[in-house]
């Protein structure tokens, strides 16, 4: 009777192995009756025993036949029986036909069948046959033997192997299939050399099978073992397949690619299905086709296969979103900033830094981090969460992500250039880098290129210089920063709004670097203390422009711990102006002069106090003059009593500044002495001796010898501002208190014992007219000024000095004695009577020390008013 049934393998070249149709996992092993095929054996084939085998597997093998049982033998108890293939032909005519068997000599003797007689008959007449045509076995010209390797090149000679054949694609039959993951495959080198090989397929990893252990006890199947095991199986056992040897296991087990020319990569197939899992391991091996295997992973997933039935499909992260960086942890960690300007803290997906424990890696840290900076401080970049790790003991909640800057992944490029490695992630963490295969490609690369961290000698180890650290190392290093254009520095901390820590990578060093021109409120140091208004804001302003920023330092001076004082730009921006701008600094009187932006910073703080920002949110025009020296936060609003001074002095008005602020010179043994040292001054210089320029750039702070424009005559000044580029300087004439910018050719060194500050101070004083204030519109402010340097232009003039500023400023009330006749007809009541001046808003405590004088102000002041005249020329301004 016949039987139904699908061929799975070929034992040899007269056996097969049967499964049942009906009966999952039944099989039965059924040889050809009457014949006998060459013995394949792992001490030596016999000749033509693989074509044989090879002869019947390709006619038979994943076919369904029909077989009948003719005889057994009690010994063996091996069945013998005849198959119909599926055309209806008989395998045992056609093998015979075709000289892959041979009719045995006892066929009919043993096996008792009644019509055995003639089927034989016809098998001989078909064995002559072939052998008369040289069929097969009967082939004289081939001596039918192919040189079979059945043991696998031993662990010694596994690299030289595979050194030999790797990314060949080489034709081979899966002869046996161990594990869902693990083949014996024979490669088909020549057609007369084979070698047999247990191959990992690569790109997957499945449940284990049944198995015995090395202590012979049996180890149960995993879940999914056998299914997969099944599912390979059908696909491939005694298939042609081309393999590509890929690589190594640990183990020295080979690894590969199996590809069957019609069904694919059996990875794939596996995965797609959930019987396997991606291989991480392998990645690196099977390069840019790994994508094609995570993709089929995640189809499982999605739609919980197998392995993945109780999978949980992760929620949705956000989209890509736009943000800024701001700060840069180490090479693995950044701080980014949102449009909202809510900063948080990520960690880049499936790369780490230079490991801290690695003595290998650790000293690539400060390089590593460096290159992310350079990279990345500042700019903006797009930044997609793919997952977030809980928090953990030493560790706090951090998201993963991935950051693209300028259409490359930052992680990537870190891990190409090798500063930083690549996570081996658990086989269940998903939440990883959408192109982890790239980044595990990548440091292999970076590690035979000796890149980065990989690179056979360790940086050298250099320990920044903390020329800060006491006010003796400032002193030390201050001449040389002062000689030097601007300094190319990097910001390392910010402490306050106008505090910063900054490395000069140059010079290696570290020193603390103060603007100069301006004071930030203070923010608190510790939870004890208090900020001051607008001090986080301030400090915040700092952080956002300048932390880890590549900058510039302009360094002017020392202070009393030291700290360097100076200005500082980002790209080319003065950062103390951008603080003014913003209302969150206020311009220092005595530093803005001696940094040179003094009239850039007093010009960019009126904006601010116009505009009511920050710390200007309350002012209003009648505290400008009051508070023009001195910070909001240090105003005094203890009001002292004050009794009216009457302190006459011939004074003359040198320099107007364009917010009114006078220089004077106070007539009599100074300006006396001035005379005299001026002849001399100017006599020295005319000699031809003199004659030489500066020995190098002159430095904001120095005391020169200026050549002035308008009369080519030379006179003490104070360098302001350095432009070295430009070879320029803005200089004030201390003496007369008006300032211009010279070529450095025009000035010369005062360094002479009889022209110094110490024999003669600077007769230039600082000085303001007392009860009025200018308009703060500019139009009207520039015509006031104007106009007082007409009433003032050339003229010795009497002074009331009314008041004297703890700073020396003097308050004056200026007569003319050629215009004056009284006490009421001063220039400050005649700059109100022209309504180019009112009477200040908010009095300073002394100026109410003087009511007759400001009865008589406010009366012109109404007149004016009244008129029209200046700036009431549309009405009274103070009523808005």
């Amino acid at each position: 009777m016949s039987v139904n049934a699908k061929v799975k393998s070929a034992l040899s070249g007269d056996t097969l192995i049967l499964k049942s149709i009906k009966s999952a996992g039944l099989e039965k092993t059924l040889a050809l009756a009457y014949v006998s095929a060459p013995r394949m054996k792992h001490e030596g084939d016999e000749p033509f025993a693989f074509q044989s085998r090879d002869f019947l597997r390709k006619a038979t093998v994943g076919k369904e036949v029909k077989f009948e049982v003719l005889y057994s033998v009690p010994n063996t108890n091996r069945e013998y029986g005849l198959v119909l293939l599926p055309n209806g032909e008989s395998l045992l005519e056609k093998a015979v036909s075709a000289g892959w068997v041979k009719v045995r000599e006892d066929a009919g003797k043993r096996e008792n069948q009644p019509d055995s007689g003639a089927v034989i008959e016809k098998l001989k007449a078909l064995e002559n046959t072939a052998r008369t045509e040289g069929n097969g076995i009967w082939d004289t010209s081939d001596d039918g033997r192919i040189e079979s390797k059945y043991e696998s090149p031993p662990a010694s000679e596994a690299v030289a192997f595979l050194d030999e054949h790797k990314g060949r694609v080489v034709s081979g039959i899966i002869e046996r299939v161990i594990t869902g993951d693990r083949v014996t495959v024979r490669l088909l080198f020549q057609p007369k050399l084979h070698q047999q090989l247990v191959v990992l397929i690569a790109g997957v990893k499945t449940p284990l099978t049944k198995r015995v252990d090395a202590s012979g006890n049996e180890q149960l199947a995993e879940e999914y073992g056998e299914e997969a095991k099944n599912f390979v199986e059908s696909r491939l056992l005694q298939r042609s397949v081309d393999v590509t040897l890929l690589g190594l296991s640990p183990q020295s087990q080979f690894i590969g690619n199996v590809i069957h020319p019609q069904g694919g990569n059996i990875a794939e197939a596996l995965l797609k299905q959930g019987l396997g899992r991606c291989l991480d391991f392998h990645s690196t091996m099977i390069g840019s086709s790994m994508s094609r295997l995570r993709t089929a992973e995640k189809h499982a997933r999605e739609n919980k296969l197998h392995l993945w039935k109780n999978h949980v499909v992760k929620a949705p992260t956000s989209g890509a979103r736009d943000a800024t960086v701001t700060r840069v942890m180490n090479a693995d960690t950044l701080f980014v900033r949102n449009k909202a300007g809510v900063e948080k803290k990520i960690n880049l997906s499936s790369v780490r830094q230079p490991k801290p424990t690695d003595p290998k890696q650790a000293p690539f840290q400060t390089e590593a981090k460096e290159f992310l900076r350079k990279k990345l401080i500042g700019k903006h970049v797009t930044v997609t969460i793919d997952g977030k790790r809980a928090a953990t003991e030493g560790y706090d909640e951090r998201e993963m992500a991935t950051v693209i800057f300028s259409n490359k992944n930052v992680a990537l490029s870190l891990v190409e250039n090798g500063w930083a490695s690549v996570i081996r992630h658990r086989r269940e963490d998903d939440d990883r880098s959408p192109i982890y295969d790239q980044l595990l490609a990548a440091e292999e690369a970076a590690q035979k290129d000796q890149k980065g961290m990989y690179a056979p000698k360790p940086p050298a180890s250099s320990k920044l210089a903390e020329v800060s650290e006491n006010i003796t190392k400032a002193k030390a290093y201050l001449s040389f920063l002062q000689r030097q254009k601007r300094v190319p520095a990097v910001v390392d901390f910010v402490s306050s709004g106008s505090r910063f820590k900054v490395i000069l990578p140059r010079e290696n060093v570290r020193l603390t670097l103060v603007l100069g021109g301006i004071r930030a409120p203070r923010t608190a140091r510790n939870p004890t203390e208090e900020s001051e208004p607008f001090g986080p804001e301030a400090l915040e302003y700092a952080s956002r422009r300048c932390m880890q920023r590549d900058v510039e330092i302009d360094v002017t001076d020392i202070d009393r711990v030291g700290g360097f004082i100076g200005t500082m730009y980002v790209n080319r921006e003065n950062i103390a102006k951008g603080l003014v701008e913003e209302g969150l600094a206020a311009v220092h009187y005595y530093s803005a002069e001696r940094s040179g932006n003094a009239n850039e910073l007093y010009a960019t703080e009126k904006r601010a106090k116009e505009a009511r920002k920050g710390l200007w949110h309350d002012w209003s025009p009648e505290n400008d003059e009051e508070n023009s020296h001195d910070s909001p936060g240090n105003i005094n609003t203890t009001e002292e009593v004050i009794e009216p001074r009457t302190d006459y002095r011939d004074i003359i008005v040198t320099n107007i500044d364009d917010h009114g602020r006078l220089k004077v010179q106070v007539v009599g043994t100074g300006t006396s002495a001035l005379e005299e040292m001026m002849t001399a001054f100017k006599n020295f210089h005319l000699l031809p001796q003199n004659n030489k320029g500066l020995e190098g750039p002159p430095r904001v702070g120095e005391l020169v010898a200026a050549k002035f424009t308008d009369d080519n005559s030379f006179y003490r000044a104070r360098v302001r501002h350095v432009n070295r580029e430009a070879k320029e300087v803005e200089v004030m004439y201390i003496d007369y208190g008006n300032s211009e910018k010279l070529p450095f050719s025009r000035l010369r060194p005062l360094s002479q014992p009889q022209f110094q500050p110490t024999k003669l101070m600077p007769q230039a004083m600082d000085a303001s007219l007392s009860f009025i204030q200018f308009p703060t519109a500019l139009h009207y402010a520039q015509e006031s000024v104007d106009a007082l340097g007409q009433m003032t232009n050339g003229k010795q003039l009497v002074a009331n000095v009314d008041y004297i500023g703890s700073d020396g400023a003097l308050y004056l009330t200026l007569y003319d004695p050629k215009e004056s006749d009284r006490s009421e007809s001063s220039i400050n009541a005649e700059l109100v009577s022209e309504g180019l001046a009112m009477v200040a808003l908010k009095l300073r405590p002394f100026e109410r020390a003087y009511p007759a004088k400001l009865n008589t102000l406010k009366e012109r002041e109404a007149l004016a008013k009244e008129e029209r005249k200046g700036m009431w020329e549309y009405g009274d301004i103070t009523e808005d």
